[in-house]
């Protein structure tokens, strides 16, 4: 099966993220959670902050595409996301946000924008989302009452997906993608096996 990294094509004005999206099941399979006061412990604040946190992109990390019959999984790297990360704020889209690809949403907007540089002295972590070093985060401000209540309250969407243009680049190596899925797959199998035992 093919394997892509997508790349940033600097030759090329649209490149890049354009949008943030909120989804049910977003490809780098990483949830964002809801931050609410309670949960920042900022005693002056009673009401819900509707803030979301979640990862946006995450390095090597191999997501599966089909496109009709050719099915092939792409990637990107560190460089890459963070070169994008600050591609996408420089160009002002951090009010551009869908749903599920498909609806433009209006009062989201991207407040907070980091790359992980530890593994334990970030923000994720204070929130238990153990990321790898050099995932893109982002907190993302919901003044739409209508998707909070509809979307995020209920758990329709548990995520976020990014929209933009991106380069092909075939140059990974096909080891190194298999070991990360092997990894992936044994992390899968222990939580299965832990189940499995508890019941």
């Amino acid at each position: 099966m093919k394997i892509i990294e997508l790349v940033l094509d600097e030759n090329h004005e649209d490149t890049g993220i354009e949008a943030i999206s909120i989804v049910e099941n977003p490809a780098i399979e990483e949830d964002f959670i809801a931050l609410k006061s309670d949960e920042i412990k900022l005693a002056e604040i009673s009401k819900e902050k509707k803030l979301l946190m979640g990862a946006l992109l995450v390095p090597n990390k191999p997501i599966y595409r089909q496109t009709g019959e050719d099915e092939y999984y792409i990637y990107f790297s560190k460089n890459t996301i963070e070169k994008a990360s600050q591609l996408y704020l420089k160009n002002g889209n951090q009010n551009n946000s869908t749903l599920e690809h498909q609806h433009q949403l209006s009062g989201l907007t991207l407040v907070e924008s980091w790359i992980v540089e530890d593994d334990v002295k970030d923000k994720s972590r204070l929130y238990n989302m153990n990321v790898p070093v050099g995932t893109w985060m982002g907190t993302v401000k919901v003044n739409n009452d209508e998707v909070w209540n509809e979307y995020i309250k209920t758990n329709k969407v548990k995520g976020f997906s990014i929209e933009g243009y991106f380069a092909d680049k075939m140059e990974r190596p096909k080891e190194s993608i298999e070991e990360k899925m092997e990894v992936e797959a044994n992390k899968l199998l222990e939580s299965i096996k832990n189940i499995i035992s508890e019941n």
